[in-house]
């Protein structure tokens, strides 16, 4: 079962909703036999629905040819995989990122990085190798990355095959969709 995670869309959801769909999107990928497009690059943000159905196409076309068909591609973007304190940075590692990260653009953008207090700041972000490192000056012992984990954010990292990284999170800290009554939180 292969499926497209929404694309960045600025309407009627309330702030980092449309962040904790795509994750539980990001999530369904732990059930056998299934694959995710990832198009945070070719929404439209006034649409929910992206034009170019094209670029859609290919990239669930890229799962089917390789999890389906058994052919030697790569299908997926990066997908984080762990993360590792390294002082006042956290490196993050992926999956699918074996031939190289690249930016679409100057900086790396849509990275924020947060302390035990919890609160998130804009942060730096650079690629090394098949990782990326983040940190900010506001933020002396992080302990927690988002990468773009807003509504609306339009991400440009990618892997060396053109396919943009899916959105995450390092924390399990509640977000806005959590019943905040349910004791376990």
């Amino acid at each position: 079962f292969y499926y497209v995670q929404i694309a960045p869309f600025n309407s009627w959801y309330k702030p980092f909703e449309c962040a904790e769909l795509c994750e539980a999107q990001l999530m369904a990928l732990s059930v056998p036999n299934t694959g995710m497009a990832v198009t945070s690059d070719i929404g439209n943000l006034s649409d929910v629905h992206p034009k170019n159905k094209q670029d859609v196409g290919k990239r669930l076309a890229l799962w089917a040819l390789a999890k389906t068909y058994g052919h030697d591609i790569v299908y997926s973007g990066p997908l984080y995989k762990s993360m590792r304190v390294e002082d006042d940075k956290i490196r993050i590692f992926f999956n699918y990122s074996d031939g190289g990260l690249m930016i679409k653009g100057t900086r790396l953008t849509c990275f924020t990085i947060a302390g035990s207090d919890r609160k998130f700041v804009e942060a730096q972000a650079v690629i090394d190798g098949n990782t990326v490192v983040v940190s900010s000056d506001k933020v002396k012992q992080p302990v927690a990355v988002r990468f773009a984990w807003s509504n609306t954010d339009e991400p440009n990292l990618f892997n060396k095959a053109g396919l943009p990284a899916s959105l995450f999170r390092t924390d399990d800290w509640p977000g806005v969709t959590v019943d905040k009554r349910d004791p376990s939180f």
